[in-house]
This record gives structure tokens, sequence and C-alpha cells, in this order.
């Protein structure tokens, strides 16, 4: 099976289609070749004028897959020229009826219909490790969006409280999100259990690493994707609370996790409930490969 990977240049883009590329490969002999998108103006372009859209030297593909909305016209525009079927990620700007197969978070609310999977979060590349997870936790810290405002002392107070409370190894682990002063306050909680680690400290891809080899993992609530990665790569899983700004779709997809049983809340944790580990793990990138093998290439 060839695959063409469209990529945006975006990691939490190229994560989504990782995830998915990945787990067709576990399970079925697939040369991946990833093709960087030009722009969105060459791109349309080519598919108005049916030009050539890669390079004629590559083997025609079975599946073009591709998450972020620039590698949306470049899958079309390939896919009229070259054949195989179109695999977006996440809800495409462009009608669904267009592409083969839309792989949407069921938070996105789209309307079930025949070329339509709704994931659980967003896929990703997360994995649990066969062997060596260890009983030590992570902290994973965002900062403000959109739909979450923040506040440094609350959230110092809550860590501080689950440091105290947990006395296993813990690794706070910030983003590029986390604003200076946050990152100072949770520097404070640091000691000889206690590391913090900021992005500049790490390579592309260490944290998701890391999840695999934790047990617990804390995810501060504007933060789903990381902590839909959490999930996939097999740790018990707590939110830990910050201000919302107003009810949407992230946050009703992460109230159905917490209604579920699937993530445990920070109140709840401190009132007596026990974090537990999904067990098998949350899998959907497998899931979605399964779905297309079956569907497409059973036989």
């Amino acid at each position: 099976m060839v695959v063409w990977r469209f990529v945006d240049g975006k990691p939490g883009h190229e994560s989504q289609s990782a995830g998915l590329v990945r787990a067709l490969v576990e399970r079925r002999d697939t040369r991946v070749f990833d093709l960087p998108v030009q722009g969105r103006r060459r791109s349309w372009l080519s598919l108005l004028l049916g030009g050539r859209c890669a390079d004629a030297s590559l083997p025609d593909p079975d599946l073009l897959v591709g998450a972020g909305h620039a590698t949306h016209p470049a899958l079309l525009a390939c896919r009229r020229s070259r054949g195989g079927r179109a695999v977006v990620l996440m809800r495409p700007s462009l009608p669904l009826r267009w592409f083969d197969l839309c792989i949407v978070p069921e938070h996105d609310a789209v309307a079930p219909r025949l070329n339509v999977i709704l994931s659980r979060g967003a896929l990703n590349s997360a994995k649990p490790v066969a062997v060596g997870r260890g009983d030590a936790g992570l902290v994973l810290v965002g900062g403000p969006s959109a739909h979450h405002g923040w506040s440094t002392a609350g959230l110092r107070e809550a860590v501080a409280a689950l440091l105290q409370k947990d006395p296993r190894d813990w690794t706070i682990a910030t983003s590029r999100r986390t604003p200076a002063d946050t990152v100072e306050a949770l520097r404070e909680l640091a000691d000889g259990r206690v590391r913090l680690v900021t992005p500049e400290q790490t390579a592309p891809g260490w944290l998701v690493g890391q999840m695999g080899l934790h047990a617990v993992a804390w995810v501060t609530e504007d933060s789903v994707s990381m902590l839909y990665e959490a999930l996939t790569a097999g740790a018990a899983c707590g939110v830990l609370p910050v201000p919302a700004k107003r009810p949407g779709r992230v946050q009703r997809g992460l109230q159905r996790l917490l209604d579920e049983g699937v993530v445990t809340s920070f109140s709840a944790w401190r009132d007596g409930r026990e974090l537990v580990a999904s067990d098998p793990p949350l899998d959907e990138s497998g899931r979605c490969a399964d779905w297309i093998l079956d569907r497409w290439f059973a036989g």
C-alpha cells in the first residue's frame, strides 16, 4: 500500500497524521511518502487547472492523508491527477463530501455520514511503551487560550497540593503558552523529587515520548490535545482546573470524559477518588486504521 502524507510544518497537525500512518504501517506492508505543502494558492491552482501535483517518479497513492486546512487543496489536486482516496483529519473547511473520509473529533458535532468517523479527540502519535513504564508522574501545563483564562496563583496552589499528597517523583512540563510568571512559580516547587522542564530544554517529540513512560499525568484543562495524548499513552489522567471564559465544544468534550470516568477532576481526586488508567489505552489511530483497511483494502 502506498500512502502520501501531506505535511504543513505544524507539529500538532503532523502528530495527527503521523499517528494514523503509523497505525497503518503496523497493520500492513506500507510505503509512506511525506509531501510538504507548497502553499494553498499553488495547491488551489493545481486543483482548478488540473496541473501536476507531485514528483512523477513517486508511485501512485492508495491513500492521501493530511491534517490542517493548508493540506486540503493539495490532497484534492493529487487525487484528481494521480488517484487514491483522500483522508482528512479534523473538520475540513471544504465540504465533507469532497473527501473520501473525514476523521473528526466528536466534540466538533459533525452529523454522522458514510464518509465520517467521529474520534475521541484528535488523533495523535502517542503510544504506550511495551516495557519501562515507571511509577513517576507528569504535570502538563498549558496556558491562556481562546476558551480559557489563567490564574498562576490558583495553579501553583493546586500543583503544590498535588505534590504534597502524592509522594512519587514528578516532572512538571510547561509549554510555549505558559506565562513566564507561572513558570517561575512552578520552579519554586522543584526539589529532589520534582523537576521542571521547559520547551527550550527538550527536543521535538520529547513530551509525547515521556507520556508513555509515566504512570500518572495531570493536565491543565485548557490543554485538551495533551490530555488525549496522555490517555493514548496509557497514563492514568487527572485534570487541573483553570478559569474558563465560556462554554464551548472543547469543554463539552472534556466534560464527557469526566462524566464517563475516563479522567478525574482535581476536586474529585482531592476528595478521595483514585486516578485509573483506561484498559486498554485509548487507541483512536488504530481504530481508524482498522476501518480504512477493512473497508477499502480487505482481501
